[in-house]
């Protein structure tokens, strides 16, 4: 019997948790037929093989304008719209998205990130420090979970951190899906603008740091350019600050882990993975086009059907992961497809990972008895943003 098409979104039963809906599609088939905004019927993957399937398959393309928009959504014009711009490799198949793949890799080396780590150790201390000072009880977002990432962010592009509250309003709008579309345009070309004049300012002066390596290939046009620091800026910035937000949240909700993480920190590696795999903070998608007919999991994709890709359900599929409803940071959450699969899993991967292993710990050891300040009921998440997290998060100490 053919299933009714089902439409996206549906509602979160709390701030760490995938909607319901999702394990019970899953159950059901790992391959669910969805509805678009424009009416074009796609798929919704929330099994986690079928989702590895889909964005490893080069049956299966990125092009932006084969996509269709499972959301109204006041930024849909980055999701589908016309071919990819120059520098938009997200939304590029072989051998466009290699080339630029290619360029970036040799930006982001273990060499480089290794380097940066005393550096994103120095920047955290002095996050702590100003969230000591302001005192007890502070907006953990405010005075952490953003500072560190937006800062690293200066380090790794060269951006005077003075410009820090700069980008990081129009990130926010950018990503916001309830701001008026007119609104997120603005920010949209505001932020462009922003990269343009970062960009013409490493051509006359260009230093050490990964956005001059770019410039100074001399392999990029300032178009690409600016088209590739718009997605580094923003996948840089906005996960690892909602991960740092909503992961401490996480923690501070769950005392068992708190204590174990507190009494060996050398948990912290498997730790950052959980968390990863447990809050899954990318709502919805990537989004895939069917090139040909493909069958996954049982499932026809037709060509030219959008596939979404569910990350929070295919993180939860109890065929991959032992009792993957609780957070477990004794477990193993290796294999989580957090940062994607196939040939666009995030380039930034590892520095993101970085980040959290040294931030937590010395949240941790800088606050012994860091707890919420207000009831867990209270604190305000971004249900409704394409990246998930928490808008503020009272703690005390």
């Amino acid at each position: 019997m053919e299933q009714c098409p089902i439409a996206l979104p549906f509602d979160r039963p709390g701030p760490f948790d995938p909607p319901r809906a999702l394990a019970g599609l899953r159950e059901q088939a790992p391959m669910t037929p969805l509805s678009f905004v424009d009416g074009h019927v796609g798929w919704l993957a929330t099994g986690y093989e079928a989702a590895r399937t889909v964005l490893a398959d080069p049956r299966f393309s990125a092009r932006r304008e084969l996509m269709h928009v499972p959301l109204d959504l006041g930024f849909a014009h980055e999701i589908a719209g016309g071919p990819p711009e120059a520098g938009e490799f997200l939304r590029m198949d072989p051998p466009e998205h290699t080339r630029y793949r290619r360029l970036l890799i040799a930006q982001f080396t273990a060499r480089r990130l290794k380097q940066l780590e005393p550096r994103i150790a120095e920047v955290t201390q002095t996050c702590l420090d100003r969230m000591e000072a302001a005192g007890s009880p502070v907006d953990l977002v405010r005075e952490f979970a953003l500072p560190v990432p937006s800062r690293v962010i200066c380090e790794l592009f060269g951006v005077p951190y003075a410009r820090l509250e700069e980008f990081q309003n129009h990130l926010g709008t950018m990503v916001d899906t309830d701001a008026p579309g007119e609104e997120a345009m603005e920010a949209y070309t505001a932020f462009l603008e922003f990269l343009a004049g970062l960009i013409a300012d490493k051509r006359k002066a260009p230093g050490e740091d990964f956005f001059s390596g770019l410039v100074d290939s001399g392999e990029l046009s300032d178009e690409e350019l600016t088209n590739i620091g718009f997605i580094l800026f923003g996948a840089g910035f906005e996960t690892t600050a909602n991960m740092l937000g909503l992961g401490t949240f996480a923690l501070l909700s769950h005392p068992d882990q708190l204590a174990l993480l507190r009494g060996d920190p050398s948990l912290i590696d498997g730790a950052v993975e959980e968390l990863l795999r447990h809050l899954t903070i990318i709502h919805f998608g990537p989004l895939r086009a069917a090139l040909e007919d493909v069958e996954v999991e049982g499932a026809l994709v037709r060509k030219g059907q959008v596939v979404v890709v569910s990350l929070p359900a295919a993180n939860r599929d109890p065929k991959r992961f032992t009792d993957p409803e609780r957070l477990d940071i004794t477990g193993s959450a290796q294999g989580h497809l957090t940062f994607g699969y196939g040939p666009h899993q995030c380039l930034g991967q590892q520095l993101a990972r970085i980040e959290m292993r040294i931030a937590f710990p010395a949240l941790l050891e800088r606050f012994p008895t860091l707890r919420l300040a207000c009831a867990p009921e209270d604190v305000p998440t971004k249900d409704m943003m394409i990246v998930h997290g928490v808008k503020k998060l009272p703690v005390a100490w």
